[in-house]
């Protein structure tokens, strides 16, 4: 198996363990045993028989439901834990809610716009690796990739917090408009409490750092659009400021390793 096959099984059969940490329902710990399982199987079977465009394409499907199982292990918010991070972002923004307030209307449209699109730049890094005749770094792309979004998902077994939006009032912002469909893109469509380390923050950048190396140009445009996104997930208060730059430091990490 390659080493993103290899994590991804590991970062399921992790979940399994992990269920039993915080103190979920007995139904809701089955469905994250028995849908952990499955998906390990999955990983195993895609790995053994799936031809290689499937098995190059599959860690989309992997991020994805490690994703959605990790908010599952979501129990009880730590009050302690979210009076600090609040802590640090009301040391370093003042008042969150309206340290933006004066950004240019469409700067803050801009960022709010590329953050809705993140999801985008996790497959773009690829194709622009394959498309260039860099298909041979699909396995170190992704064992970067996924490697930083399950290393983000993973403390949600133990640091289980509530994002800024759930917890202050909204953000005083040049466009509103823009914020309030970024609002209900996130409320909606994301598992709906908070990850320490960001998973935006450290998903990007890795994209951005796995391909640098090979392509500087395409990789600079892609380290701009992850900063963008960091930037974004603290004026719309998507994230705290401690999350994003852990994330961001979980990246590097990576990348250093790799």
């Amino acid at each position: 198996m390659r080493s993103f096959e290899w994590i991804a099984v590991a970062y399921f059969v992790y979940l399994v363990a992990a269920c039993w940490l915080p103190p979920l329902a007995a139904s809701r710990r089955a469905l994250v045993t028995a849908a952990s399982a499955a998906c390990a199987a999955g990983v195993w079977a895609i790995a053994h028989a799936a031809p290689a465009l499937v098995r190059d394409w599959s860690p989309l499907a992997y991020i994805l439901a490690g994703y959605f199982l990790s908010g599952y292990l979501f129990a009880v918010p730590s009050l302690p834990t979210e009076q600090w991070l609040m802590a640090w972002d009301h040391r370093l923004l003042g008042d969150p809610a309206r340290r933006f307030v004066g950004w240019p209307r469409v700067l803050v449209a801009g960022l709010e716009v590329i953050y809705m699109g993140c999801f985008l730049l996790i497959p773009a890094g690829l194709v622009a690796l394959v498309l260039t005749d860099h298909a041979a770094l699909t396995d170190r792309y992704w064992t970067m990739v996924m490697g930083a979004e399950f290393a983000a998902f993973a403390p949600l077994a133990l640091i289980q917090t509530r994002p800024p939006w759930a917890l202050e009032r909204k953000p005083e912002l040049a466009d509103p408009a823009i914020h309030r469909l970024a609002s209900q893109m996130v409320q909606h469509l994301t598992i709906g409490v908070n990850t320490f380390p960001s998973g935006h923050a450290a998903g990007s950048l890795a994209v951005a750092l796995a391909v640098i190396g090979a392509l500087p140009w395409t990789g600079v445009a892609l380290l701009g659009l992850a900063l963008a996104i960091c930037v974004a997930c603290v004026i719309g208060r998507y994230h705290y400021v401690v999350d994003v730059v852990a994330g961001a430091a979980v990246a590097v990490v990576l990348w250093l390793a790799n």
